[in-house]
């Protein structure tokens, strides 16, 4: 196994690259040569047998030099003490930096990690992988009515379980989770990194459960729960083939979309459920321009007949970009929608796919499911 080192006066404090940080969050530490050569006006000829050695073994240094540069390190966790962390963050905290040549894949045991974890702006290329979604979870339980050090509530934004600051961060088959309950704002996980994909994960919570504040995410096959504006920010995000579950009656989204930026939140073929007589809304605008699209989306009784509200404000009816296509099921009638929602045609719903809708300036496109056109 690859062992990370942990030196160099270029690291910096979690403190200087992110600012205050919630509590109970630690500081960072910091060719081969030819076998023949020719001599002018000679015959080719053959270099002698001990030079030929020479450089096998130097062809084979370089070979094994470049095999290593391209290999992940990886990492493993398990709450019982039978890997090489206990932690999350103990792993996280090992490894400086990934790249592109060298990932950093932190594989982690089944079990409950109760943890603040915080994946820094420079810790590019991290993995967090577990066994699977059920039985991996990342837990913590703070909420914006708790009382910091200066005895004032800590508020919404000190209050994530998971931080992920870094880009190019992706999870496979972990649950997130805020377990304090329906206590107010409590996020499961915030999400200031671009490029960041979520797989096979879970997203628990009640308020606020899902801060993806900027960049771009990809989420698939994944599972969010909450009642009140439990996905929201100003990202953008796709969302294919997930399941979006109601607890109480409330918002599913709570998009602040900027007004120059195309997309905000797209859910592809996702499924909306809820508990026994809940009755929710679409989402509603936390900024006026909030961008907010569901396609082939099959709605339960969950979401009331009018999908959208404005959240009291007139104004961001005539600013906001809510849409739906083929909305399915007793809560996708299109025909009892505010007006000031859109309804898109099959043409326009064509052209929102993932690859557009998450390109940005660098073309990003996360391998994604083959398409479905709209019928």
């Amino acid at each position: 196994m690859r062992q990370p080192t942990l030196a160099g006066p270029h690291l910096r404090t979690a403190t200087e690259t992110h600012g205050t940080l919630p509590p109970g969050i630690p500081p960072s530490d910091a060719p081969a040569h030819g076998w023949f050569r020719r001599d002018p006006g000679t015959e080719l000829r053959t270099v002698p047998a001990a030079r030929c050695a020479r450089c096998l073994l130097l062809s084979v240094v370089l070979a094994c030099s470049a095999s290593a540069s391209l290999a992940d390190t990886n990492l493993f966790v398990a709450a019982d003490g039978s890997a090489e962390f206990k932690t999350v963050q103990q792993a996280v905290m090992a490894v400086p930096a990934g790249s592109t040549t060298n990932h950093v894949i932190i594989h982690i045991k089944a079990g409950t990690y109760k943890e603040l974890i915080y994946v820094q702006h420079e810790k590019r290329f991290f993995h967090l992988v577990g066994d699977s979604a059920e039985n991996t979870v990342l837990t913590y339980d703070l909420n914006a009515k708790m009382k910091g050090l200066d005895d004032k509530p800590i508020g919404t934004f000190r209050t994530p379980s998971t931080v992920i600051d870094a880009d190019d961060f992706t999870a496979d088959n972990i649950t997130f989770e805020n377990s304090a309950g329906p206590v107010g704002q409590a996020l499961a996980i915030r999400v200031d990194g671009d490029r960041c994909v979520f797989r096979n994960c879970r997203f628990l919570g009640w308020q606020d459960t899902m801060f993806l504040n900027r960049g771009r995410q990809y989420f698939e096959n994944c599972y969010i729960a909450g009642h009140v504006d439990f996905i929201f920010g100003a990202a953008t995000a796709f969302f294919e083939k997930c399941h979006i579950h109601c607890l109480r009656k409330g918002y599913v989204t709570a998009a602040s979309t900027p007004d120059n930026q195309p997309f905000g939140f797209v859910f592809s073929n996702c499924t909306i459920t809820g508990e026994p007589g809940v009755a929710s809304f679409l989402g509603r605008p936390w900024r006026n321009y909030a961008s907010t699209i569901f396609l082939n989306t099959r709605i339960s009784e969950v979401i009331r007949p009018e999908g959208w509200n404005n959240w009291n404000k007139r104004d961001a009816e005539k600013t906001v970009r809510y849409a739906e296509y083929n909305s399915t099921g007793p809560g996708g009638q299109a025909k009892s929608r505010v007006p000031w929602a859109k309804q898109l045609t099959k043409r326009e719903a064509n052209r929102i796919t993932a690859a557009r809708v998450l390109a940005g300036p660098d073309g990003w496109n996360p391998p994604t499911p083959t398409p479905t056109a709209a019928k």
